[in-house]
């Protein structure tokens, strides 16, 4: 692995990827294998959201090696099943070494799975809510590089989601939670331009069926 300059590191592969996953081994399988794909199941949209709350202040790689523990807290992240949870699910929580035991975090991922479910009600799947706030082709830059990708931590599209979130009563879902939220659901494709994996996402993109 190997630091090529412009955002872009060679793997042993000689592949060309993103930066960030810094060519740790299960770093850079979530690049290859999640990061950017599009993503229409309620669950792991809802997971997702939650996740990106609780890395709020920590790094994504802290927060992906715990994904397992936190899967198993919080009930695979069945959003109708945490909307029950009681004080004593939010103790267990509290007492489990696997997961970042912070009671704000905690009870923010109950109050938005209840939450969650008004969205459902409302427009039919948490999906269809999420797809709402995809960007216009034509905002999007027809290129990315790494200049460009360094300045994206938000955008009108983000802020737009997190107000309404807000609005909602969800928590921990600032813009630019949200906008990592984008990237990571492939409702954004901020892949790289020389990254190999950018061209396997725009095809993906293309072959999404929106909710």
């Amino acid at each position: 692995m190997s630091d090529v300059g412009d955002g872009l590191m060679l793997g042993s592969d000689g592949k060309m990827r993103c930066w960030w996953h810094g060519g740790l081994e299960d770093y850079q399988r979530y690049h290859d294998e999640e990061w950017g794909h599009p993503v229409a199941n309620d669950i792991r949209l809802f997971e997702k959201l939650s996740l990106e709350g609780f890395q709020a202040g920590l790094s994504w790689l802290t927060i992906l090696r715990k994904r397992d523990a936190f899967r198993a807290a919080f009930a695979g992240f069945d959003f109708e099943k945490v909307a029950r949870f009681t004080e004593a699910d939010v103790e267990r929580c509290l007492a489990d070494p696997g997961i970042v035991r912070h009671r704000g975090k905690i009870l923010a991922v109950i109050n938005n799975a209840a939450r969650a479910l008004e969205l459902k009600d409302e427009f039919g799947s948490l999906a269809r809510y999420v797809w709402n706030f995809e960007p216009k082709p034509d905002t999007r830059p027809s290129t990315l590089d790494y200049a460009t990708a360094r300045k994206m931590a938000t955008s009108p599209e983000s802020i737009a989601m997190s107000k309404d979130l807000k609005k909602r009563g969800w928590k921990f879902v600032g813009p630019t939670t949200m906008y990592a939220f984008m990237q990571s659901m492939g409702i954004v494709n901020d892949h790289l331009e020389d990254c190999c994996c950018r061209p396997l996402i725009e095809e993906a993109r293309n072959r999404f069926v929106r909710p």
